[in-house]
C-alpha cells in the first residue's frame, strides 16, 4: 500500500528546535558506542592494505572498464588512484564547493553509458549570495591524455536542492543509477530542518527519481501535484548517506538517525518513512520521538541501530572472493570504526557481523575482481584494499 501521511501543520518548538541542534549533524550521537567484531586476531576474513592517503574523502567509485578508483575530497578536489600504477592524482576541472561543516564535495558517479560517453555526474553544496546551502548535481565529461591526466570538461549543473537554507549539515547527495540505466535516484537530506521532510512542495528529506539528464521521470508517485513533487520517489527520510540497489534489482537507503534510530529502508514509490514524526532514536536534548511502532502507517527500516553505527556509505557485494557474502549489505561505518555486514529479506533484515576497522570509515565500493575499498574518514585517510585472508 502507497503511504503518504503527512506532517500535521503544529510541531511543538521545542521538537523542531530539538531536531536543528548544533548536534543534529547525524554523525556524532551523545550515547553512540563502537561495538568492536573481528579484528586478525579474532578471525577478521580479510586483510588489509593501505593504498594511499586523501585529505578529507568523501566517496569513491570505480571507473567502468579501467577499475580507477575516484574519490572526492570534501573541500573541493577530485583524485584518483590507478591500481597498476600505484599512483594517485588529481582530476582536473572539479567544481568550487561551499566547504564547512558537512558541506563540500560529496559524491562521483558513472554514467550508465559511460563507455560511449564518458559521461560522470558530481554532487556537490553551493552556497547563495546570502550564505544560504543547497546540493547540486553537475554531468561532466572525464578526458584522460594518460592514465593519470585526466580532467573533467563541460560540467553543466542538472539538479538542485531546494530551498537553499542556513545550514552546514545533512545535504546527503548520494547518486545511483537503476540497473537499467534509464534513471538516476539521488538522495536528498532534510538539511537539519526535520519538518521539510514531510512537505511535498519541495526536495528536501527524500529519495528522488530523474532522468539522466536530472529533469524529473515521468510517472513519479506524485507527479500530478506540481514541482518539486514530481521529483519525489520516497519522502520522510533524514540524512540518507548510503543509496544502493540489491541485486534483485531493490532500491535501499541507508540513514542516519538523530540520538539513536539509523536506519536501512527498503525504498517503495510514494511510500513515506515518518521522520521527523517518527523515529527509533530521540531528540539531542533527551526528549522522545515516538516509535516506529506507534505509527504502521509509516515504512518501518528493515534494520535500525541503537545505538548507532553512523553509516559513511554501502553497496551490494556481488564478487566471488567473499561468495557467501554475495547479496548481502556492506557499510562503511563512522563512529561505529567498522565494516558492518547486513542480510535483508523483504522488509527484514539482520546485522551478521561487525568488523572492527579501528577508524571512522567513509566509503565503500567493490573492485572488479571483487575485492573491497574503503576510505577512512577525515585528514590523511587512507583507501584501504580488503581481500580474503
Amino acid at each position: 500500500m502507497i503511504r503518504r501521511a503527512i506532517l500535521p501543520a503544529i510541531l511543538s518548538l521545542a521538537f523542531v528546535a530539538a531536531s536543528c541542534g548544533a548536534q543534529s549533524t547525524g554523525e556524532t550521537a551523545a550515547r553512540a558506542q563502537s561495538t568492536p567484531h573481528g579484528g586478525a586476531e579474532a578471525g577478521r576474513p580479510f586483510t588489509v592494505a593501505a593504498l594511499g592517503t586523501f585529505d578529507e574523502p568523501w566517496a569513491l567509485a570505480i571507473e567502468p572498464g579501467m577499475g580507477r578508483v575516484f574519490v572526492t575530497e570534501k573541500a573541493g578536489t577530485l583524485k584518483l588512484f590507478d591500481p597498476a600504477t600505484r599512483r594517485i592524482a588529481t582530476v582536473g576541472g572539479a567544481p568550487e564547493v561551499s566547504y564547512g561543516g558537512q558541506g563540500g564535495f560529496a559524491d562521483v558517479a558513472f554514467a550508465p553509458d559511460y563507455a560511449a560517453s564518458h559521461a560522470l555526474y558530481l554532487s556537490w553544496v553551493k552556497a547563495d549570495s546570502a550564505g544560504r546551502r543547497y546540493g547540486v548535481i553537475g554531468r561532466g565529461t572525464l578526458r584522460c591524455a594518460g592514465a593519470d591526466t585526466c580532467r573533467v570538461e563541460g560540467l553543466k549543473e542538472i539538479w538542485r536542492q531546494r530551498p537553499a537554507l542556513d545550514t552546514f549539515g545533512q545535504f546527503a547527495l548520494r547518486i545511483a543509477f537503476s540497473p537499467d540505466g534509464k534513471y538516476m535516484f539521488v538522495s536528498s537530506g532534510d538539511l537539519v530542518k526535520a519538518t521539510p521532510a514531510q512537505d511535498l512542495s519541495n526536495n528536501l528529506g527524500k529519495i528522488l527519481r530523474l532522468l539522466p539528464d536530472g529533469s524529473a521521470a515521468p510517472g513519479n508517485p506524485f507527479a500530478g501535484k506540481g514541482s518539486a513533487a514530481d521529483q519525489i520517489w520516497t519522502l520522510g527520510h533524514r540524512n540518507p548517506l548510503g543509496l544502493a540497489f540489491d541485486p534483485g534489482g531493490q532500491l535501499w537507503d541507508l540513514e542516519h538517525g538523530p540520538d539513536g534510530g539509523d536506519e536501512l529502508n527498503r525504498l517503495v514509490a510514494g511510500d513515506n518513512y515518518g521522520w521527523p514524526i517518527v523515529s527509533n532514536g530521540d531528540n539531542y536534548d533527551g526528549t522522545p520521538i515516538p516509535r516506529h511502532s506507534t505509527r504502521p502507517d509509516f515504512h518501518a527500516p528493515a534494520v535500525s541501530w541503537n545505538p548507532v553505527i553512523a553509516p559513511g556509505g554501502m553497496i551490494f557485494y556481488s564478487g566471488k572472493l567473499w561468495p557467501q557474502w554475495r547479496g548481502q549489505a556492506l557499510i562503511a561505518g563512522l563512529k561505529s570504526e567498522a565494516l558492518v555486514r547486513v542480510s535483508l529479506d523483504g522488509d527484514r533484515g539482520k546485522e551478521e557481523a561487525r568488523y572492527d576497522m579501528g577508524k571512522r570509515m567513509r566509503g565503500i565500493a567493490e573492485a572488479p575482481d571483487g575485492a573491497i575499498y574503503m576510505i577512512e574518514d577525515g585528514e590523511r585517510g587512507r583507501l584501504l584494499e580488503l581481500r580474503p585472508d
